[in-house]
């Protein structure tokens, strides 16, 4: 860097021809004006073959920044909320602008998410049977929110779907196994077996889908694949802070910490950085969200955030991430924990904001209204969902079925869904 500072007269700067750029800042006494940074323009992102460009380096979420990145083909899908619920294995459909339930339709056993396909022509309920071997994929057409008939297929807690939208990738929690399938049939293509990832459940893919990193829930750690070449690539122990929160409600003035005598974490949801250089792990036992360098595969920071970081979801301009607390460290917890919601920025890594549910409540999945001014997340324990006002973070609140997974909030800007319950790019 060459500083060159102005006393009197004028200066000459030379700049030797080089092969390396230098930037050259001049400060003005006389004048005291700021000199114009020099910003590097972003290098374009080379894709895997069959995956749409990355129009911003910078962002990979700009094509889902506003409803005006709704696709023309789901112009005619109905605006509701999909919520799957685990126990009473069915689906209840909220009209979002009438706050109230429309409908309700039975699905397979142990129905856990709703996933949007790839070409964002069916939402598919994974019906993971739990332990059993009656696993099965319902599809739901979003223009009529009607089922259709269920698909048998092994396992599927949940299900993603390859940047090209050549696969749906089920995953096959209890098998430590990827099953990619044609996206549309459900026919088995391949597998990818994952020995070390016990229970195998979210994931999300670097900004050139090169890869994918999925979280370990029973291991406190994430398996990186590679995609191309369909290996596993590694596995990273996530790294468990000195105390974590308490989880149930603490008298004011008291303190709300306790010593982490948890040896694992357990990792849940995954989300990527604008940038693609970061991935952030929502972590359950650790009560925080674990930093990832994406291409070195190491941990880099940790944000502590509230009871039980479960699900993680980028706001609709990229600048934040809304982190949903689920309020107890067990599976099945207990009624009106400390669930809340954290705003973190991702640029500084910062804590903007924290959500209370009022008189306690469990936020789980979800996922983010087309216009950005609603987070909308299951209740897993207490048998609700919360309408979160993005910008006042005022909770709303509506009945459903036994136990609600991950809802999915539909149609959503963007060009493909790489699955989830709706993670668009």
């Amino acid at each position: 860097m060459l500083n060159k500072k102005i006393v009197a007269g004028a200066v000459t700067l030379a700049i030797a021809a080089a092969s390396t750029l230098a930037l050259v800042e001049v400060e003005s006494v006389s004048a005291q004006q700021p000199a114009t940074p020099v910003v590097a323009a972003s290098a374009p992102i080379t894709t895997v073959p069959g995956m749409a460009p990355v129009l911003d380096p910078r962002n990979l979420y700009s094509e889902i920044s506003d409803p005006s990145k709704l696709q023309a083909v789901v112009k005619d899908d109905l605006e509701r909320v999909y919520v799957p619920n685990l126990r009473s294995m069915d689906v209840y459909v909220i009209d979002p602008g009438k706050m109230k339930v429309v409908d309700r339709f039975k699905v397979g056993d142990a129905p856990q998410h709703v996933v949007p396909s790839w070409d964002l022509r069916t939402l598919w309920v994974a019906n993971n049977a739990e332990r059993k071997l009656t696993g099965s994929l319902t599809p739901v057409d979003p223009r009529t929110g009607k089922p259709g008939k269920n698909i048998p297929v092994d396992d599927p807690y949940n299900m993603y779907f390859t940047p090209d939208g050549k696969s749906a990738i089920v995953v096959a929690e209890a098998r430590h196994r990827l099953d990619f399938r044609d996206p549309k049939t459900m026919a088995m293509q391949y597998s990818i077996d994952v020995p070390k990832c016990g229970g195998i459940n979210h994931a999300d893919f670097s900004i050139d889908g090169r890869y994918a990193i999925f979280t370990c829930e029973f291991e406190g750690s994430v398996a990186k694949i590679d995609l191309v070449k369909r290996e596993v690539m590694g596995y990273l122990t996530l790294k468990m802070p000195a105390t974590r929160l308490k989880d149930k409600p603490v008298p004011q003035g008291l303190p709300d910490t306790e010593i982490c005598t948890s040896k694992k974490g357990m990792p849940q949801d995954i989300r990527v950085s604008p940038d693609g250089k970061r991935f952030y792990v929502a972590d359950m036992e650790a009560d925080g969200v674990h930093i990832l360098d994406a291409e070195a595969f190491k941990e880099i920071g940790f944000i502590t955030t509230g009871v039980a970081a479960h699900g993680l979801y980028p706001s609709r301009d990229g600048k934040n991430l809304y982190v949903a607390n689920r309020g107890s460290h067990r599976i099945h917890g207990p009624r009106r924990g400390p669930g809340s919601v954290t705003v973190v920025d991702f640029a500084t890594d910062k804590i903007v904001a924290r959500w209370p549910v009022p008189g306690g409540g469990s936020p789980d999945m979800g996922n983010i209204s087309a216009d950005g001014k609603w987070l909308w997340l299951s209740g897993r324990f207490d048998d609700v969902v919360y309408r979160f006002d993005t910008t006042t973070g005022e909770v709303s609140q509506i009945k459903v079925g036994a136990e609600p997974h991950g809802l999915t909030l539909w149609p959503q800007p963007g060009r493909y869904s790489l699955g989830h319950t709706g993670n668009m790019r």
